[in-house]
């Protein structure tokens, strides 16, 4: 069995104590060697400038191969373009290529005038300027805006089809819900790289509501679990032991790469990756 591969997602700091956060996390995550990083945009394209500053750093300082989000939101196709060529021209090539989410206090995602349409109209044109290695995010579990489970499977080869090369699930709880979406997506003839999103459970309340938000079940039995390891002060364990179970089942099912979600939190994920055996730690030689 070939020993996966991990990546680590980021978002861009909007303080000072928060930049300090995002650096101290990369820092500490550098020498387990990730395939690739990834730094997110905020919800409407809100932090854009400051995803851009983090992308810079972080590929310049560490030396790790950063895959930059950007999304549909709140620009026209010409100044999507520009924020993918600025990323070229400091040395990141590879995009994580989305629709975005809705601009705060609205329902839904509505274009931009002149701007793209959805994540396929962005990947083909990204595909276009042979410039970027493109990743997409995919929906294990039915997208809000899918009219079933079968339309994400068949919305992501639309994708992969317009140029990109691999795929980034959300998170979910249980892998047979991995397992189901790629069983769906081999049978539509999908067979790029569909590499699981996994949320190491910082705080049970908090990952419940970003459940909701992305239309994440949450098992019954999971939250039973964790209501009382809050209560009795074991919460931490437990979030260590469901977060290495649910990888170590991913692996025995054949998959090749994680990402983990780490919040800027590093300690969660960095204790998940070394039960896992995935990572012994190597001496980071900052790049000047």
């Amino acid at each position: 069995m070939t020993t996966p591969h991990i990546s680590f997602e980021f978002f861009p700091p909007q303080t000072l104590d928060a930049s300090f956060r995002l650096f101290e996390t990369v820092q500490a995550l550098a020498p387990m060697g990730p395939e690739f990083v990834s730094v997110t945009y905020g919800a409407g394209g809100t932090t854009r400038k400051l995803t851009h500053d983090a992308v810079g750093t972080i590929h310049r300082n560490y030396g790790l191969t950063v895959a930059a989000h950007l999304t549909c939101v709140d620009a026209t196709r010409a100044q999507t373009l520009q924020i993918a060529e600025s990323y070229a021209e400091v040395g990141v090539t590879q995009i994580v290529a989305l629709r975005g989410d809705a601009p705060q206090g609205a329902d839904r995602f509505t274009p931009q005038k002149d701007g793209f349409a959805s994540s396929v109209e962005l990947v083909e044109a990204l595909a276009k300027t042979g410039k970027f290695k493109i990743r997409v995010g995919a929906y294990p579990e039915q997208h809000p805006d899918a009219a079933d489970a079968d339309a994400d499977a068949h919305w992501l080869k639309a994708k992969l089809d317009a140029g990109a090369t691999s795929a980034i699930t959300q998170f979910f709880f249980d892998a047979d819900t991995f397992f189901r979406f790629r069983d769906r997506c081999a049978k539509i003839g999908i067979n790029a790289p569909l590499i699981p999103g996994i949320l190491p459970i910082q705080s049970w309340a908090g990952a419940k509501r970003f459940a909701a938000r992305c239309g994440t079940r949450v098992p019954a039995k999971l939250d039973e679990a964790f209501t009382t390891a809050t209560r009795d002060g074991r919460q931490d364990l437990l979030a260590l032991a469901h977060c290495t179970a649910l990888c170590d089942r991913l692996i025995q099912g054949g998959v090749s790469d994680l990402h983990f979600y780490t919040l800027n939190r590093p300690g969660l994920t960095r204790e998940v990756v070394h039960a896992l055996g995935l990572a012994p730690e190597v001496q980071l030689e900052k790049v000047a």
